[in-house]
């Protein structure tokens, strides 16, 4: 057993991809990485949605397609049947395609990685899930921009359900999906890190989102948020955690 799979305090990380390669690679990276281990592999979906309700990690590396049951479903099946605390997926893909990144958020991913990616931004995105955080690979990040600049136009109206937020928790929703962090949000609004917790917890309650990823998304999907303008191109978004 590594020193890292001894400390109770270490990310717990399981491996889901049918390519052996791939497995014994991203698992020699993380267990000789300081603070993180591999507590198990699966070769296809239905293997992976069965072991992370087994062995409870706190990340899921998810490929995306696989025999059977795709890295999408198997990703939704993780996040609709775990209890809290729910582990943080993270797509790891070989496929930059729009498609897959749209669909790995709506299911609830907190990420989406490419293979030839380099090491390091692997494990710096491990640890930012672990702790909450969402992070996305640089050509995902500014095509996330561009595809809400280009729909900010068809979304003015905002679906009914909105109608049962707060002005406080809507608000709250907003400056979520804008990337700011609780500190942040507390500032600009003169009230506590608790409570700017306490109302994004109670919106994603109302909204049925499961996790930053897709509350991020519904902002923007919905007009909640519109982007003013395109960004320069960026390394990666990577949201600081707000639900704690």
């Amino acid at each position: 057993m590594s020193s890292a799979a001894s400390d109770p305090g270490s990310i717990k990380v399981l491996v889901v991809d049918d390519q052996h390669l791939v497995r014994a690679g991203v698992r020699a990276l993380i267990e000789s990485t300081p603070g993180m281990h591999v507590i198990g592999e699966a070769s296809f979906g239905e293997e992976g949605v069965a072991r992370a309700a087994r062995l409870r990690p706190d990340v899921v590396l998810m490929d995306i397609r696989m025999p059977g049951m795709d890295g999408i479903t198997a990703t939704e099946r993780i996040l609709a049947h775990h209890t809290s605390p729910l582990p943080r997926v993270l797509i790891l893909t070989g496929f930059d395609l729009d498609r897959y990144v749209h669909a790995s958020l709506r299911a609830g991913a907190s990420g989406f990685l490419l293979k030839n990616g380099d090491p390091e931004r692997l494990t710096a995105a491990i640890q930012a899930v672990a702790h909450g955080d969402m992070y996305f690979t640089p050509s995902v990040s500014q095509r996330l921009v561009d595809h809400y600049v280009a729909q900010a136009d068809l979304t003015s109206c905002l679906p009914g359900k909105l109608e049962a937020l707060t002005t406080r928790e809507r608000e709250i929703l907003q400056l979520t999906a804008r990337g700011l962090s609780n500190a942040d949000m507390a500032e600009h609004l003169v009230i506590s890190e608790t409570t700017v917790k306490s109302h994004l917890n109670r919106a994603m309650t109302k909204l049925a989102l499961k996790s930053r990823a897709q509350a991020v998304v519904f902002a923007y999907e919905t007009g909640l948020v519109i982007p003013r303008s395109i960004p320069e191109r960026v390394h990666e978004v990577h949201y600081p955690a707000a639900v704690e």
